[in-house]
């Protein structure tokens, strides 16, 4: 029965381990710099998900977290209900700061992978950030558009990486 438990512990481990990392074959930003990733970011374009299915005018705000980590507050407005969704989550970094790989979680002790891939390290005015697989991209911008020729070009990378660019959902940002 011991052994039982211990092995069942290790599986439940490994499996909320896999969460977390990134997919075979991608490589996070190195030379992250996290505090200027802190502020606010706009969802340009995503990959469905059931928790943000219908959500327009989709945000992030990451802040400093006095325990080291950093706070993520989505916001989305709901077409469907009408309604504003918010969600705080907490981020922690899988390696050390320079390296944009966290593991992120809403939902108590389960963390997902949150890799960013592809950043503007000049200006820090886009990011393309995969999940723990291929399912999950976001193309996030500073502002509430973003270059056609940065967009086109982000996507472009995401195909030949193996993402469904078919799929993508562009967000609409028609709200204050």
């Amino acid at each position: 029965m011991k052994r039982m438990r211990k092995l069942v512990g290790l599986l439940s481990m490994l499996s909320l381990a896999s969460c977390t990392g990134i997919p075979s074959g991608l490589q996070p930003v190195k030379g992250f710099e996290s505090d200027r990733y802190l502020g606010k970011w706009y969802e340009i374009a995503r990959l469905d998900h059931s928790f943000e299915r219908n959500l327009s005018n989709v945000s992030a705000q990451y802040s400093r977290r006095t325990d080291g980590g950093i706070e993520v507050i989505n916001r989305g407005f709901n077409e469907k209900s009408g309604k504003w969704k918010d969600i705080t989550g907490r981020a922690y970094f899988l390696e050390d700061e320079t390296v944009g790989s966290l593991k992120v979680s809403f939902f108590g002790p389960f963390y997902g992978g949150y890799h960013v891939i592809a950043l503007d390290k000049e200006e820090y005015k886009y990011a393309m950030v995969s999940g723990p697989s291929r399912s999950y991209l976001w193309i996030l911008s500073r502002e509430k558009a973003i270059e056609d020729k940065i967009l086109t070009n982000l996507i472009a990378h995401a195909r030949e990486w193996g993402f469904d660019t078919e799929n993508l959902i562009y967000v609409q940002h028609n709200l204050p």
